[in-house]
């Protein structure tokens, strides 16, 4: 049996590998993105030379685990964001460590709670809502973004030292070497897990080979899971609920036994393809999507009893063999984007080839469905 995949490539010190946030539309921040009700996790504020800094509390609290719960079922997450600046943890003082994460809350709560016990400094960048390991591919988790925070905060008045910890993953969207010649602060990246941190800071802030690793593990992909099946149990409540509003009316298109096939394979491309992930034979999602979904449409049609027993039940059974397999594939596709086992340039060359054949393999689907529906032949 396959091993659970490992990679040197982490998500950061928020300890979170899932994207997440407000797409970059290139626009300023609003203030109507930003959480409101920060009262619920400030605990005080704190004067220094560049002013008042709202110190934050370590303990999440009923309003954050909700916020976490809704973001996770894909609720307001496109405004789940703080307001960039500098933050305080503890009892911070000049020579505190300075932590820098995105302005995605569920990444900044992910930080502020494994700080716990520690007196430190969190400065936000303004990532537009978006997780540190997105933001450093869309360029919002950058260089220029980390230099204009470093002045606009003010932070060389109140530390003594010029040293910054960023999240591991936030190396491809900043260069060091051009923060310390603009700012005069030091770089240096922290470990993969939050929980990681606080041996990270007693080892004189190196990190372990095993600090860098991250793995992609089931419990990681149940998480992940929540979040694909939003959209595509939506569209089926829509299609399900218009489908029996016309069986009211005598059209009866309505059937569970017609509609569970396709329930079971936005299940299998959104649910069962994460799970077994690591085990399912070939490289591109879309084609282990695929696989499962010519198993499940197969195990339909048997059970159904639709393969070759009649000519309208061969129909119906193509119409399975071509639908089914292409929701899983897609859904499987679209797990991509969540994954630790992707890269850009594969995702959009296994896109080339798998999105062009879904999409014949559904419209020849529909085709049948269509004629099944309506008994034309």
């Amino acid at each position: 049996m396959k091993k659970e995949s490992a990679t040197d490539l982490g998500p950061c010190c928020e300890s979170t590998v899932y994207c997440g946030g407000a797409s970059d539309d290139g626009k300023p921040e609003s203030p109507e993105r930003y959480v409101h009700e920060p009262s619920s996790w400030v605990d005080r504020r704190l004067e220094t030379l560049a002013g008042s800094i709202p110190v934050v509390k370590t303990a999440l609290s009923g309003r954050d685990k909700l916020g976490f719960a809704k973001v996770r079922l894909g609720i307001g997450r496109m405004n789940y964001s703080i307001r960039p600046g500098l933050y305080g943890i503890g009892n911070p003082n000049s020579g505190s460590l300075v932590f820098v994460s995105a302005n995605y809350k569920l990444s900044f709560d992910m930080l502020r709670k494994e700080l716990d016990g520690l007196d430190a400094w969190i400065l936000v960048l303004d990532t537009k809502g978006i997780n540190v390991w997105c933001a450093a591919g869309k360029g919002t988790f950058g260089t220029d973004e980390l230099v204009r925070r470093i002045e606009d905060t003010g932070l060389a008045k109140v530390i003594s030292h010029r040293t910054l910890i960023l999240p591991q993953l936030g190396a491809p969207g900043v260069a060091a070497h051009e923060v310390t010649k603009r700012s005069k602060f030091k770089v240096i990246y922290g470990p993969v897990r939050a929980s990681d941190i606080k041996a990270f800071f007693k080892a004189g802030n190196k990190a372990t080979p095993e600090m860098r690793r991250v793995r992609f593990t089931f419990r990681d992909r149940m998480i992940l899971t929540l979040m694909e099946l939003v959209q595509p149990f939506k569209y089926f409540a829509m299609i399900a609920a218009a489908l029996w509003i016309l069986s009211i009316f005598g059209l009866h298109f309505f059937s569970w036994r017609g509609l569970y096939p396709y329930l079971g394979a936005i299940l299998v491309g959104a649910v069962l393809v994460p799970a077994l992930l690591p085990w399912i034979p070939g490289r591109a999602f879309a084609f282990k999507g695929w696989l499962l979904g010519i198993g499940w449409a197969f195990f339909v049609n048997m059970f159904q009893g639709w393969i070759l027993s009649s000519s309208s039940d061969w129909k119906q059974a193509t119409v399975h063999f071509l639908l089914l397999p292409a929701i899983s594939a897609f859904l499987a596709m679209s797990f991509t984007g969540s994954s630790t086992y992707t890269s850009l340039s594969g995702v959009l060359k296994e896109m080339r080839f798998a999105v062009p054949a879904i999409l014949a393999s559904a419209v020849l689907g529909l085709g049948f469905l269509v004629v099944v529906m309506t008994r034309v032949f």
